[in-house]
């Protein structure tokens, strides 16, 4: 009988001085969850093994480099540094964003050249990651860069996805980058991550306006009459099942959003705010458009509890299990869509 191959699930450690390996251990302390995948952690032995006897855990890893094969049933941990770190719990300091960058690269390295099958990142410091290598607003247009593709930030849960038109940018440069193109190209990825990775076949997407109360007729500004509501005809003229603007004041309180596969927030508090407010600590950050899978907590690096064992690790754990989904649901697609008409004359020959 074949052996069964479970997926690889690569995982950054995040910021050390944060609740990140706190987390990491926490979603695989229960070693059922070993039975679905393999999880290859990349950040130290030393600090791992530090952080379980501080937060009394109960955990036990399995140290390799990144040419051995990962053990299943296992915790793998690869060292992405030698030097010794003392972790300070609650304090981001230079080393900690230093180390937590050469975690996300050695991570995202083994995504690349198919070390690993999945990415799962836990939360960094956007400022203290900042070096060379490191010029972005977050791990979001890292990755885009990196995998050479166009990213969506896509936070989702069992019942609400919601997509960001533009993410880590000040409110003031929001108007000046909205665009045709730019509406077009997200609405794209999401209905095509919609499709492939969440299996929804003709997806209908709410998107919500730019202004209060869709402008008011262009009182309250005139991107929605000028740019948003062309836009959306046109892309709906070629097929896609497009709804609104919709007045993001009222939308999610109504439970609008109930009616729809996705939702298309113009900027990201318009969008992040209801979704963590209606599923804070079990959201996902997905990273849609790219050619592999990355997904990433709801939450941040939680100083104010890092060290306190007091981390909920639920929001973690759904990320690997939604990359997991998405790996399966995207083998599946590409199965599907196989040479069709060599699988036909294959079949034909064989009768």
């Amino acid at each position: 009988m074949e052996e069964k191959t479970l997926p690889i699930v690569g995982i950054s450690c995040g910021d050390p001085n944060g609740i990140g390996i706190e987390i990491i251990l926490k979603s695989l302390l229960d070693k059922r969850v070993l039975e679905f995948f393999t999880p290859v952690v990349f950040s130290n032995n030393n600090v791992i093994s530090d952080q379980i006897k501080a937060l009394d855990l109960d955990v036990q890893f399995n140290k390799i480099n990144l040419n051995q094969k990962p053990l299943s049933g296992k915790i793998n941990v690869v060292n992405c540094w030698e030097e010794n770190f003392k972790t300070e719990f609650g304090k981001p300091s230079e080393k900690s964003g230093e180390l937590s960058y050469l975690s996300l690269e050695a991570t995202t390295n083994a995504l690349i050249n198919s070390k690993i099958d999945v990415m799962v990142t836990a939360p960094i410091n956007k400022n203290n990651i900042q070096n060379k290598n490191f010029k972005y607003p977050g791990h979001t247009d890292y990755l885009a860069k990196k995998l050479k593709g166009e990213s969506l930030m896509f936070m989702v849960n069992e019942e609400l996805r919601v997509g960001l038109l533009t993410d880590h940018i000040p409110i003031k440069e929001i108007a000046s980058s909205i665009s045709l193109e730019k509406i077009s190209n997200k609405i794209k990825i999401m209905e095509q991550s919609l499709q492939i990775d969440f299996g929804v076949q003709k997806p209908k997407i709410a998107v919500l306006s730019v202004n209060p109360h869709v402008g008011d007729g262009g009182v309250i500004g005139k991107e929605d009459d000028l740019i948003l509501i062309p836009a959306l005809l046109e892309i709906s003229n070629k097929g896609s099942l497009l709804f609104g603007p919709f007045s993001a004041d009222s939308f999610f309180g109504s439970k609008t959003h109930e009616k729809y596969d996705a939702i298309l927030a113009i900027y990201h508090d318009q969008g992040l705010i209801p979704f963590k407010t209606l599923s804070f600590g079990e959201g996902v950050n997905f990273t849609a458009g790219l050619s592999k899978i990355r997904t990433s907590p709801d939450h941040g690096t939680g100083y104010d509890i890092a060290g306190k064992n007091l981390a909920n690790s639920n929001s973690f754990k759904n990320a690997i299990f939604c990359a997991i989904e998405i790996f399966k649901k995207r083998k599946l697609h590409d199965k599907i869509n196989e040479n069709p008409l060599l699988s036909s004359k294959t079949k034909t020959i064989r009768k």
